[in-house]
């Protein structure tokens, strides 16, 4: 589990609400049921009517990739297809069907299925590129749906807000409540702007780079297969992989000698 997507929202809530208390401020103020309905509610239906509904599918499915990552290993990575490549070198390219069929990864699987038709180079690379293509595509649906929260909830704040100072007009007779009518009715941005800043934009982020790390390993996987297909020498394919490691693989290398 990442807990920095856990943690990133309760340590900016607990600091803010911190910070209020030190100027004097009561928790109490900020609990308001109805402002959270408002701008939740209407947070809420501003994105369903914005969005088809397998696109709020794919942005709560997003929510589980922030808080748990996919399993990714570089060095495993490179050290799979550096062994498929022996492999190859040694049985044949045509050896490699079995491993292609029980590959648990279907982009890897694919493309070691067309390795193993024997189709040109060229062509392999053409047609994986446009299948991350249609990867990167769909993995990045949910982004805008939690970018739209984030671009909503001050706004529907913003409403929130209004309709309680309308509230708090329409009883004038009774000077000594406005005070406190005020602030209630601005609870309701706070609520906006806290469920944009800390919550949706920060998972919109953090989700960017899941995919991003999916894609790059991907592109790894794909500079494999070519190789592999090319009948490349396992141990320079090894060394221009690790080119797609933090720092271009040095570190690694370093911690090796």
């Amino acid at each position: 589990m990442d807990i920095t997507t856990i943690m990133g929202p309760i340590l900016a809530i607990g600091l803010i609400i911190t910070g209020m208390l030190l100027e004097g401020g009561e928790l109490k103020s900020l609990l308001q049921a109805t402002a959270f309905i408002i701008v939740g509610g209407g947070t809420l239906g501003a994105i369903v009517g914005s969005f088809p509904l397998e696109h709020i599918i794919h942005a709560v499915k997003a929510l589980k990739i922030c808080l748990i990552p996919p399993k990714s290993d570089h060095e495993k990575v490179i050290a799979e297809l550096t062994e498929l490549c022996q492999f190859a070198r040694k049985n044949g390219i045509m050896a490699l069907e079995s491993k292609a069929k029980s590959h648990p990864d279907a982009f890897t699987r694919k493309g070691l299925t067309l390795v193993v038709d024997g189709i040109d180079p060229a062509m392999l690379l053409s047609i994986m590129e446009t299948e991350l293509e249609t990867f990167e595509e769909h993995a990045k649906i949910p982004i805008p749906v939690l970018e739209g929260g984030g671009a909503y909830a001050p706004t529907i704040g913003i409403i929130g807000a209004v309709l309680g100072l309308i509230h708090v007009m329409s009883n004038l007779d009774d000077p000594s409540k406005l005070g406190g009518g005020i602030a209630t009715a601005f609870v309701a941005t706070i609520y906006g702007l806290t469920i944009a800043n800390v919550i949706a934009l920060p998972l919109a982020s953090k989700y960017k780079v899941r995919v991003g790390q999916m894609v790059h390993e991907k592109n790894m996987v794909l500079q494999g297969l070519v190789a592999l297909q090319n009948g490349e020498n396992p141990h320079f394919l090894s060394q221009r992989l690790r080119a797609f490691l933090p720092g271009g693989g040095h570190a690694g290398k370093e911690g090796a000698h």
